[in-house]
């Protein structure tokens, strides 16, 4: 399956000279999705993995199901003050300011192992972000799988030693 087909691009958005890879059009074609998922899984499959973390939004639709097809937990990533329990929290930077991303103190135990999964990856930022949180709880990173990788945007080199994983490149 060419899963650039189902991948639509939105010209200046969120701003001009932005040309925006939409994967809501994927999402809403169940075999495109389940595909997807599918190939990921596949990429994945034998790499040890306890966990899967995914950053907010995104990276709960391809890591939640994710995590269900390898039979492992899910850990939501997200902003600062969405989560009701005790949190560690770091800040990143973005194009235009700085956000803060924040985990359960208790959502992942020494040594284990997790794999993040996420819709995009662009400049690295919001993933070199999530793999600071998942060391610091004493997990292992055990790799990134995402929908699309903005290979012009180097967000690769952002990320280190971690196996990267793509299904689309653009």
């Amino acid at each position: 399956m060419n899963f650039k087909d189902y991948i639509r691009e939105i010209p200046d958005f969120p701003q001009p000279g932005i040309l925006f890879k939409d994967i809501t059009t994927l999402l809403k074609h169940g075999k495109a999705y389940g595909a997807a998922i599918e190939a990921l899984k596949e990429a994945v499959k034998n790499k040890e993995i306890d966990l899967i973390a995914g950053p907010e939004a995104r990276g709960f639709v391809v890591g939640a199901p994710l995590a269900l097809a390898l039979g492992v937990g899910f850990v939501p990533i997200r902003k600062s003050g969405k989560l009701p329990g005790e949190t560690i929290e770091a800040k990143y930077a973005l194009e235009y300011g700085n956000d803060c991303l924040a985990m359960h103190k208790d959502a992942i135990a020494p040594g284990q192992k997790v794999l993040i999964a996420d819709d995009l990856l662009a400049t690295g930022g919001t993933i070199a972000t999530t793999i600071n949180l998942i060391r610091q709880l004493g997990g292992e990173v055990a790799g990134a799988a995402f929908l699309i990788e903005l290979e012009d945007l180097n967000g690769r080199e952002k990320l280190g030693d971690v196996d990267v994983f793509s299904l689309i490149k653009y």
